[in-house]
């Protein structure tokens, strides 16, 4: 491996680290888990279980125990399916919007430097990191 190799994912290593705690912090602040945050993120609209663990990657049973507590403060609630009463569809509440809204404004570390950056230069390293993650548009 070449050293700007190296040093590119040393960069990225210290990205993850960085967003990984600011991620946690700001969950933490607003009496989240990390994970419980990530579902209700995840839930940008209503989801059934099965989609919530595949987006996770994590397994059903331990979704299930995550939108309980999640449900127990009032920030979800499962609603049948419109087609199909048997699947259920998390939904987040308007407290659950409201928290996750809260905590999104919370991670800053890496909009805060994003501003800085032109229409072109975001455009950029977004194309750059779809490719990395192999969703490359062209």
């Amino acid at each position: 491996m070449d050293a700007l190799t190296t040093e590119v994912i040393g960069l990225i290593a210290r990205i993850v680290q960085r967003y990984t705690k600011e991620y946690e912090q700001a969950a933490s602040s607003l009496e989240l888990t990390s994970i419980q945050a990530k579902v209700l993120v995840a839930l940008d609209e209503p989801k059934p279980m099965h989609r919530i663990a595949e987006k996770l990657g994590s397994e059903r049973s331990n979704v299930t125990g995550i939108i309980d507590r999640l449900e127990a403060r009032g920030l979800v609630e499962r609603r049948p399916g419109e087609t199909d009463r048997r699947v259920k569809y998390i939904v987040r509440t308007e407290l659950g919007e409201e928290l996750t809204v809260k905590f999104q404004r919370q991670l800053r570390f890496a909009a805060d430097p994003l501003a800085s950056f032109g229409t072109a230069d975001k455009k950029r390293l977004r194309d750059l990191l779809q490719r990395m993650l192999g969703e490359d548009l062209a």
